[in-house]
């Protein structure tokens, strides 16, 4: 009887036990379905459509949001309208020197991607910023995407973004397949500051010209770092090919899309540049040539020169504008090939539709002189062979003349010509070329 009654008193207690070892899981597991219950509902509030305010009452507009979850619902003239506002200036990279500070992509436009990819060519360009309105005619022909690299100092980082803001608002078409990159020598720039009023006035003509010092001392202290501008703007492109041009060539018109036809047609050519002919047009000139033959009977009067032909010759003289001229302006043929370049100069700098492997723009020439033809001359060292293209064409506004240089420029032009010594023998180490004998001429020269 007494062990009955102990037999069932530890049945009961192992009943017991495991009644409250099922509600301890019971409640553990409720507990575990309640946080996967919360965190759903949590994530799900989150990822809410809100609505969200935005003060664009401050002189620059910038956005000042109360939800960042909504930047992408913003509408993009109030996301985009002063996009070098948000600029991180700690974020720029040195050149290999650390004399100069480079910002890519300092803004850019919605389909510069999109048109970089559906188009065989990009233009790339450079320029200081009281000449960066002479932009607007330089794309005024051309459909295609853009890579621009703009030099600034002092605060004049404040008139890049007005100009941006005035593309964006008054050249929406040109602004939004278009790259602005930054280069500034190591001094402290400010991204704020008051923003002239044509910023936003479409009626009105951008004014990039600072209150800094005259001109010529700003150039005698800063001199412009055309290399470091070129390989900045011709770098970010995206296109198969690069046409780097300076900011004050003008392309004729349709050229993009001609130059589009015929790489398509044209089989690749890793060491082909194909030249783009250029002439200086007379200011009494009123309107722009509509296409080769107009060119030439402009030509003939007297009113169009190849470029630099009474400043420098042999900057263009190897591109035979005689023979060019001679096949006429019969515009019903595509562009194509004219002639190859036979007769290389040693100082040859010509305007060029290439793929981005030719050699880079040797940076330590700053200033004037030695800036592109030392380029070209590394890409004749390599082999490239240099062909001739027409009908296309670019126009530089006004007949240059040979006048004095101002004393900065003439010092500039000094020093490069001592870092050419320097080059040359480079060259010729590297590809153990000398086509011009400059070396064994410099050689003959000192024994005398």
């Amino acid at each position: 009887m007494q062990q009955n009654r102990s037999q069932r008193s530890m049945a009961q207690i192992r009943n017991e036990r495991l009644w409250r070892w099922r509600c301890q899981w019971a409640v553990v597991t409720l507990a575990a379905i309640g946080i996967v219950l919360y965190n759903a509902a949590a994530n799900l509030w989150l990822l809410r459509p809100t609505n969200c305010f935005y003060s664009t009452t401050s002189l620059p507009q910038i956005i000042e949001q109360t939800c960042e979850p909504c930047l992408e619902t913003a509408p993009n003239s109030i996301v985009v309208d002063d996009p070098i506002s948000r600029l991180d200036l700690n974020l720029g990279r040195w050149d290999n020197t650390r004399s100069y500070k480079l910002f890519d992509y300092a803004a850019v436009g919605d389909m510069y991607v999109d048109a970089s990819a559906s188009r065989q060519v990009a233009l790339a360009t450079q320029s200081s910023i009281e000449r960066l309105h002479e932009l607007l005619a330089t794309t005024a022909h051309w459909s295609g995407p853009v890579s621009v690299a703009v030099f600034i100092v002092g605060d004049e980082l404040r008139l890049l973004r007005a100009f941006t803001m005035w593309l964006f608002r008054c050249q929406p078409e040109l602004y939004s397949r278009m790259a602005i990159h930054v280069a500034t020598p190591g001094l402290k720039l400010a991204v704020h500051g008051e923003v002239p009023s044509w910023a936003r006035n479409c009626d009105a003509k951008p004014s990039l010209m600072g209150k800094g010092e005259p001109d010529s001392a700003w150039r005698s202290r800063h001199p412009y770092p055309q290399n470091h501008l070129r390989n900045l703007a011709r770098k970010n492109c995206h296109s198969q090919y690069t046409f780097l041009v300076d900011i004050d060539i003008v392309p004729s018109k349709g050229m993009a899309e001609e130059l589009d036809i015929f790489f398509t047609k044209t089989p690749k050519c890793e060491l082909c540049a194909y030249v783009i002919p250029t002439y200086e047009l007379d200011t009494r000139v009123a309107n722009f040539p509509v296409n080769k033959k107009a060119l030439l009977r402009l030509s003939k009067n007297k009113l169009a020169v190849p470029f630099h032909r009474r400043v420098f010759i042999y900057n263009q003289y190897a591109s035979n504008f005689t023979r060019w001229e001679s096949t006429g302006g019969n515009e019903s043929l595509a562009t194509h090939v004219s002639h190859n370049v036979t007769n290389f100069e040693l100082l040859y700098e010509p305007f060029y539709v290439a793929s981005d492997t030719v050699p880079p723009h040797d940076e330590r020439f700053l200033g004037y002189g030695f800036t592109r033809n030392t380029q070209v001359y590394e890409m004749f060292f390599v082999g490239y062979q240099f062909k001739v293209l027409s009908p296309v064409f670019t126009i530089h506004w006004g007949l240059q003349l040979r006048r004095n240089s101002p004393p900065w420029r003439e010092k500039q032009k000094f020093k490069n010509n001592k870092r050419f010594e320097t080059f040359r023998r480079e060259l010729f180490a590297r590809y153990r070329r000398d086509p011009f004998q400059l070396l064994k001429k410099n050689l003959e020269t000192k024994k005398l």
